[in-house]
């Protein structure tokens, strides 16, 4: 079961952002195929942050403990005991609320020599996973969700984003 998008509030706190609002809307799109709840017909929200360095790391020193800037930082809204399977509240379905850093996608996407978009698609697909209970913390938790981010990827056209960390 796919669940369905509603609203995707994406706004800009920096202004080097490129127009990128319909390549988020298809990884958002094809990340949300791994909810496993079924939410009655009911449309889900998602708001994004296009934003910058040191905004990413206040929220991450803040939230994390963390006293770096990242790439994306997913703030999920709803509690899942299975990744996957959320638990639902009454009321529109919030997601919850994913940021990312300019400045750290762009480095990180010149330093694995991969495009910007196809950087940017990884990461809006593994923010959104994040929100569905996915994570990355402990090694069998990690396989799973990359796994599904290489396929979710594969589906469209980008290539592996894990596979010259494997060589």
């Amino acid at each position: 079961m796919t669940l369905e998008l509603g609203e995707l509030d994406i706004d800009r706190a920096h202004d080097q952002w490129p127009d990128c609002d319909g390549l988020i809307e298809t990884c958002v799109r094809a990340a949300l195929k791994e909810c496993k709840t079924d939410a009655n017909d009911r449309p889900c929200e998602i708001s994004i942050l296009l934003s910058h360095n040191d905004q990413v790391q206040e929220l991450n020193r803040e939230y994390r403990e963390k006293d770096k800037p990242t790439n994306v930082l997913s703030f999920p809204a709803m509690d899942c005991t299975v990744p996957g399977d959320l638990i639902l509240e009454p009321g529109p379905l919030h997601l919850g609320d994913i940021v990312l850093a300019y400045q750290v996608v762009v480095g990180e996407a010149q330093e694995q020599n991969i495009t910007f978009e196809d950087h940017l698609s990884h990461l809006i697909i593994h923010g959104v996973l994040h929100l569905l209970g996915y994570d990355h913390i402990e090694d069998e938790e990690a396989e799973e969700m990359e796994g599904l981010e290489i396929s979710l990827l594969a589906e469209l056209g980008i290539a592996n984003p894990y596979a010259s960390e494997a060589d």
